[in-house]
């Protein structure tokens, strides 16, 4: 395994698609009104995509319209200080295609609040990085 020169092990992009594929939840990063902004997101990995769900109408649907976005998600242990950090880099696409919406749906994805969240999107993995800390 390589070692970045903080001393941290890099993570293959194997690896790093292993971790975003069994943990649920994760941040978003992306512009809103030309400041970053964050949002934490429950979502699920399609292949190598990144599947969200949110309103048509929300924030994070208007902000992610074919833009360049990070993901990111981590698990650090609080007693060892043991952990990893996956970042992706990737376009940020609203789903509008039925057959498409129709096959994500029925991917086990399902909203954390009880309104309408019937909105997909799809974040390609154009870049992925982890780290793992020791």
């Amino acid at each position: 395994m390589r070692i970045d020169s903080a001393g941290l092990s890099v993570l293959s992009r194997e690896e790093c698609l292993r971790l975003l594929a069994i943990t649920p939840i994760g941040r978003l990063v992306f512009t809103y009104r030309a400041l970053p902004a964050v949002q934490p997101v429950n979502y699920v990995l399609d292949g190598e995509t990144v599947v969200i769900r949110t309103a048509i109408g929300s924030r994070l649907a208007a902000a992610t319209r074919d833009a360049v976005v990070a993901f990111e998600i981590d698990d650090v242990d609080k007693d060892t200080g043991s952990g990893w950090s996956v970042t992706v880099l990737g376009h940020a696409r609203g789903v509008t295609a039925p057959e498409e919406i129709t096959r994500l749906s029925a991917l086990p994805l399902m909203p954390w609040a009880p309104s309408a969240f019937d909105h997909f999107v799809t974040l390609s993995t154009e870049e992925v990085s982890g780290r793992r800390i020791d």
